[in-house]
């Protein structure tokens, strides 16, 4: 009679094994879609800065689709990148101690349901040990039922091509270098007056030069500005701040967040200097054309002078009214 149910156990198990392994096929026919992208795409550098990866999974397919996603994501995903030579770069050394400790593995079902997206964001430098300057290629893999359980394949990503520049480079002053990332030249802060440092800003964002335009803006006290972001920000470690700037300035750019200073301005006439030898205010009209007419409003700049660079820290603005075009 034990014999009967194990013979049935192991046949109900192995049509569940079926059924998970035709769920996972489906996946590679585009049913469940699986894209990686840069999540705040810009010039990168050896040793400092953080890779964010952004990782979607779309459920394309009429029927909801889960699956496990662990407390540490190490035990989810996994990248695989390689040189232009095809060698691989190592796995970071707290990743392989975290996969070989014989620890317990927290984790929670994901469900997404049919026309849905999941997304989350992972740091590269959390799973490789990048050693040199170079180009790369990347390409991730989700487990379904975790990377311990090599029972079913995992789902693979696109390519995404990286490029790490060497490490950051300090001016005089002790000031990291920005990049144009349309030369390739460096980007040293000037010792610019205060309605000098606005216009510079201004006309960037009118060129879409983004680089420039966040050269002499204080993207951190920009963000704490609001109340509920500055008591988040109180409460995070290093590595959550990096990401909170990260995300602060891509939503800056997808005019998701001050959308007023993101904003293409199609002409600008600043009005008013003032500043002592720590603080100054510029004033600035700023002109937005729509099709039959123009929106003015005047903004008012707080800048503060640092290691004798004048940064931009806050903004505020009023509405002018309109006037017709010609």
């Amino acid at each position: 009679m034990k014999n009967i149910f194990r013979l049935a156990a192991a046949i109900l198990f192995g049509f569940f094994s079926l059924s998970l392994l035709s769920a996972f096929e489906k996946t590679g026919r585009g049913e469940v879609e699986f894209n990686i992208r840069f999540f705040d795409r810009r010039i990168y550098y050896v040793e400092t800065d953080p890779i964010y990866v952004q990782i979607t999974i779309t459920n394309n397919s009429p029927f909801p689709y889960r699956f496990k996603l662990a407390d540490d994501r190490i035990f989810s995903v996994d990248f695989d990148i390689r040189t232009m030579t095809n060698r691989q770069v190592p796995q970071a050394d707290s990743l392989v101690r975290k996969r070989t400790a014989n620890n317990q593995v927290f984790f929670r079902e994901i469900a997404i349901e049919s026309g849905e997206s999941f997304s989350f964001v992972e740091d590269l430098k959390d799973y490789v040990s990048f050693s040199q300057s170079g180009s790369y290629r990347v390409r991730a893999r989700v487990y379904p039922e975790l990377f311990r359980s090599q029972a079913f394949p995992a789902i693979e990503s696109n390519y995404l091509s990286l490029s790490l520049r060497p490490a950051v480079i300090y001016g005089p002053d002790g000031i990291p270098l920005e990049m144009d990332v349309a030369t390739g030249a460096v980007l040293v802060r000037q010792r610019l007056s205060p309605d000098e440092v606005v216009a510079y800003m201004l006309t960037a964002r009118q060129q879409s030069q983004w680089e420039k335009f966040f050269l002499y803006l204080d993207i951190e006290s920009m963000l704490v500005r609001d109340a509920v972001q500055r008591r988040r920000w109180n409460s995070e470690n290093e590595e959550g701040r990096r990401r909170m700037l990260a995300e602060y300035r891509l939503n800056l750019q997808n005019e998701v967040v001050d959308g007023d200073i993101a904003m293409i301005p199609s002409s600008y006439e600043i009005l008013r200097t003032v500043y002592n030898n720590d603080e100054g205010t510029v004033d600035v009209l700023q002109k937005y054309r729509m099709r039959t007419y123009t929106e003015l409003r005047r903004y008012t700049y707080t800048l503060e002078k640092r290691d004798n660079f004048w940064i931009i820290v806050n903004y505020s603005v009023i509405s002018m009214g309109t006037e017709a075009n010609d």
